[in-house]
């Protein structure tokens, strides 16, 4: 049987070189090189809604492969598709790398130059492991799929707007559809979702950020189970604890969260850390939550104008949500789109906290009366932003960067120039 192998490499004379030398492999069946992490993140993605079996048995990363670092992308790609072997390819023969290229999931490295015997030895050994891993698959082996789920961030423009709620009620709402959901609370420091619905809770996101391999049962451990069914992985109850979730603990996080659920809804708060940033950045959909007023507006224009200057997301890749609209308000959908410059939710959410206020202080706004305009307008969003299951034969609606039936595969994008 042909070893497919798929390098991922950017720079043009290193893709000529590495063809070459796989195209004299015995046995060795390469595949379309991708020039960067956004590309190889879309072929594995398609390739793995097929079957396990469609995968290439050995992918090879260059160092120099952008715009994800190597390191990450190998961590990425060995959390998400665990059936595929990674190589990383590196001029830099130390030790601490070869540790750190393990450490992240890689199978084997091989040093630039590149030569034939060395080369050929480590495919042919990363070749037989895939072979294995997935032999052990085909038995129901409780390891990640590998296809990625849909990551929605929802931030406020400042505090107050109904960030938590939001997020909450999108989970609900495709839970409720029947995809499996999960919320993430990455408002680090005053993060509300656990007293939104009066869960009480031993473990945290906090737990999880030293972790280097977080298994289907370490994950399984700190999620904690809600009644409708919903995963919440929560805040820590003590802030201070917030730090320890660095922006590579949040991707690892968050890469392990869309391998095992089909939606997963992330709370960043109002607050920007390095760990709500990595969260904006890799989510298909990012929504800003805003409410008509000046100061919650100019809040949205500043936020989005800093996720633009550190190159977090572009603004034509922001939806914005308008929270309490009504239609004597001044300010409109049409004039915070202007403003911001961003894309603007269809669904707007109308000001009637009365319906909700009850259940909001009784930590239970999963049980708000299903006739509330407030929480059918919330569930509609959801609807819109193509969250949830749409019936059999309809066609669902993509939000955010529409990578279409490619789960997961925007989680590697980063703005390019």
């Amino acid at each position: 049987m042909p070893t497919r192998i798929l390098p991922a490499v950017g720079d043009a004379d290193a893709v000529r070189s590495l063809t070459t030398l796989l195209s004299q492999l015995p046995d060795a069946e390469p595949v379309t090189p991708v020039a960067d992490s956004t590309q190889l993140a879309d072929t594995l993605a398609r390739l793995a809604a097929e079957s396990v079996d469609e995968l290439p048995e050995v992918v090879i990363v260059h160092e120099r492969i952008g715009p994800v670092p190597a390191l990450e992308l190998v961590r990425e790609v060995a959390l998400r598709f665990p059936a595929v072997g990674v190589i990383l390819v590196t001029t830099d023969a130390s030790s601490g790398l070869f540790a750190a290229a393990m450490d992240a999931g890689a199978r084997g490295l091989v040093t630039l130059p590149l030569h034939y015997e060395e080369l050929a030895s480590r495919v042919q050994a990363v070749a037989q492991w895939s072979v294995g891993v997935r032999r052990h698959l085909g038995h129901g082996a409780d390891v990640f799929t590998g296809v990625g789920g849909t990551v929605v961030t929802v931030s406020g423009a400042k505090g107050g707007v109904g960030t938590t709620l939001l997020a909450v009620q999108l989970a609900l709402a495709a839970q409720a559809s029947g995809r499996p959901t999960a919320v993430v609370d990455m408002d680090l420091q005053t993060g509300d979702v656990a007293s939104y619905l009066d869960v009480q809770f031993r473990r945290s996101v906090a737990d999880l950020a030293a972790i280097t391999d977080i298994s289907p049962r370490i994950l399984a451990e700190a999620v904690f189970r809600h009644d409708t069914g919903v995963a919440l992985l929560l805040a820590p109850g003590e802030g201070e604890r917030g730090e320890e979730v660095t922006d590579r603990a949040a991707r690892q996080i968050l890469g392990a969260l869309r391998s095992r659920y089909e939606v997963v809804v992330v709370d960043c708060g109002a607050q920007l850390g390095g760990a709500g940033a990595a969260a904006v950045e890799m989510a298909d959909t990012a929504l800003l939550v805003t409410t008509p007023d000046v100061v919650a507006v100019r809040g949205a224009k500043r936020t989005v104008r800093m996720w633009d200057r550190l190159q977090i997301r572009k603004a034509e890749e922001t939806t914005v949500v308008v929270n309490r609209h009504s239609r004597a308000t001044e300010i409109q959908p049409a004039l915070i789109q202007k403003i911001t410059g961003t894309g603007i939710a269809t669904t707007t959410i109308p000001a009637h906290f009365k319906e909700l206020q009850a259940a909001v202080d009784a930590g239970r706004v999963h049980a708000i009366d299903a006739k509330s305009t407030v929480r059918q307008a919330m569930w509609a969003l959801a609807g819109e932003l193509g969250l949830v299951k749409a019936p059999e034969g309809a066609v669902q609606r993509r939000g955010g960067r529409g990578r279409g039936g490619d789960g997961g595969a925007a989680g590697f994008r980063r703005r390019r120039d």
